[in-house]
C-alpha cells in the first residue's frame, strides 16, 4: 500500500471517530437541581401557580373590565354612571357585556344631545363656568391687542376701508365683554 492510501485510511478513521463521538448521546439530567433543591423549587412553583396567577388573573381581568368606565370619564360622556354599572354588570355575568360597554363608552349620545341639549357631563361645564374668569380677563387683552393692531393698521395711510369697518365692528362688541371679574359672575 501507498503511503498516500495509507493517510488516506488515517484520516478517514479519524473523521469515522470524531462522527461517532458527535453522535453519541450525552448523559441526559431530568433537571438542573436534584434531592432537596429539586423538592423545594417544586414547592415555589406550585405556590405561584396556586396563589400568584390567579389573583394577577383577576386583577387584569378586572382592570380591562373598567376600561369602558375609564374611557367614558375621560371623554366626558354623560351616560359614565351606566357605563360603569354595565361595566360591573359585565364583571358579574363573566364579560359577555364587556363589548357593549366599550362600544357606549365611544358612542356619541346624540339622543342624550336632543333631550338634554348637550352631550358632555355635567363635571365637563361645571369646569368651563370655573375657567370662565381667566377666559374673559384673556379675552379683554386679545380684543385690546387687536384694537391696538388696527389703530396701527388705519394710521397707514393705504388702509383699506374694511379696517374701518372691522373696527367699528370691534367697537360694538367691546361692551358686551365684562369689564372685571366680579362683573362676570
Amino acid at each position: 500500500m501507498s503511503r498516500k492510501f495509507q493517510a488516506r485510511i488515517a484520516h478517514a478513521g479519524a473523521l469515522g471517530a470524531l462522527v461517532a463521538a458527535l453522535l453519541a448521546p450525552p448523559s441526559a439530567h431530568a433537571s438542573f437541581l436534584s434531592g432537596e433543591a429539586l423538592a423545594t423549587a417544586a414547592n415555589v412553583m406550585a405556590l405561584v401557580v396556586i396563589i400568584v396567577v390567579p389573583i394577577v388573573l383577576i386583577v387584569v381581568f378586572w382592570l380591562v373590565h373598567v376600561l369602558p368606565e375609564k374611557i367614558a370619564h375621560k371623554r366626558h360622556h354623560p351616560q359614565t354612571e351606566a357605563i360603569q354599572v354595565l361595566c360591573l354588570l359585565s364583571l358579574v355575568f363573566g364579560g359577555l357585556l364587556w363589548p357593549l360597554a366599550w362600544l357606549w363608552a365611544y358612542s356619541k349620545p346624540v339622543l342624550y344631545k336632543m333631550a338634554y341639549g348637550r352631550d358632555k357631563a355635567d363635571e365637563y361645564y361645571k369646569g368651563l363656568a370655573a375657567k370662565a374668569p381667566e377666559f374673559e380677563a384673556t379675552l379683554r387683552d386679545d380684543v385690546a391687542k387687536l384694537r391696538g393692531d388696527l389703530d396701527r393698521l388705519i394710521a397707514r395711510s393705504d388702509a383699506p376701508e374694511e379696517l374701518q369697518v372691522i373696527r367699528s365692528q370691534l367697537a360694538a362688541l367691546e361692551p358686551r365683554l365684562p369689564a372685571n371679574a366680579e362683573e362676570a359672575r
